[in-house]
């Protein structure tokens, strides 16, 4: 009988595919970073427990496009400033993928909330522009030109927390305790440029960013580095506390309530 591919796969092959997946060389991704001063009101409201405000209310957006062979990527993310047991690290939004290998993973694996989206990454001389969109919404766009190198950072070791959580099956709440992540990134960068220039945050019902403002920018870089991370959960929390932020993960909170309708398949 012809192999049936969804049948369940050997040890071997099992063990192959992560063997091939933990001698992945180092990948670079050519990105922008912006960082801006907002609101302390509204990074703390958007904060789930137990998560805090830092001494600086920041937010960050990240746009890059990833040198995939074979599979180039765009790769975005928009988070705040937060901490959590003495650990400073960022807690992300909204991650705009342009393919869907990189959503599932993120999310099913790490808890991280990508969705499809499109990524735009543009250097044209001394211009550069960049912009996350979905649904035919362009709701974060940074531009400006190069005005300089910056010298290159030591290897560096970011966290950013993730909530892992699976909404239960009849709508009630989820179907059990909710996880906070640590994910701890380790950043190698290859060149970096400052960037003179501004963002822009537009108005989205699906990425309600705007409400995040720009006070006082921080600052603006284009950049080549490389990254590996590593999860671990760090505790339990608690599913009450967790719910009236759960619409984060979703363009319409509803559908987490929605089952199949009788009949379908």
């Amino acid at each position: 009988m012809a192999r049936v591919r969804y049948g369940a796969r050997t040890e071997a092959e099992i063990g192959a595919a992560r063997t091939a997946s933990s001698r992945l060389p180092d990948i670079w991704s050519t990105g922008v970073v912006a960082v801006w001063e907002s609101d302390p009101d509204a990074v703390a409201a958007v904060l789930p427990p137990p998560l805090k405000l830092t001494g600086r209310p920041l937010v960050r957006v990240n746009i890059s496009k990833v040198d995939l062979p074979g599979y180039p990527l765009g790769a975005g993310s928009f988070a705040v400033a937060a901490a959590h047991d003495g650990v400073e690290g960022w807690y992300p939004l909204v991650m705009p993928m342009t393919h869907e290998r990189a959503l599932i993973g993120g999310r099913e694996v790490f808890g991280e909330p990508k969705k499809l989206g499109e990524v735009t990454v543009e250097r044209d001389g001394l211009v550069v522009r960049a912009a996350l969109a979905r649904h035919g919404i362009e709701f974060v766009e940074v531009r400006g030109a190069v005005s300089g190198a910056l010298p290159l950072p030591e290897p560096t070791q970011k966290t950013d927390f993730y909530f892992k959580f699976l909404p239960a099956v009849d709508g009630s709440g989820f179907d059990a305790d909710p996880v906070l992540v640590h994910c701890v990134r380790n950043e190698k960068v290859r060149r970096l440029e400052r960037i003179t220039g501004d963002v822009v945050l537009r108005e989205s019902m699906y990425d309600p960013v705007a409400d995040l403002p720009v006070r006082e920018l921080v600052g603006i870089t284009l950049g080549e580095k490389t990254t590996d991370q590593k999860g671990r959960v760090v505790e339990r929390v608690s599913g009450q506390a967790l719910l009236p932020y759960i619409h984060q993960r979703y363009d319409d909170p509803q559908q987490i309530l929605d089952g199949p309708p009788e009949g379908s398949v």
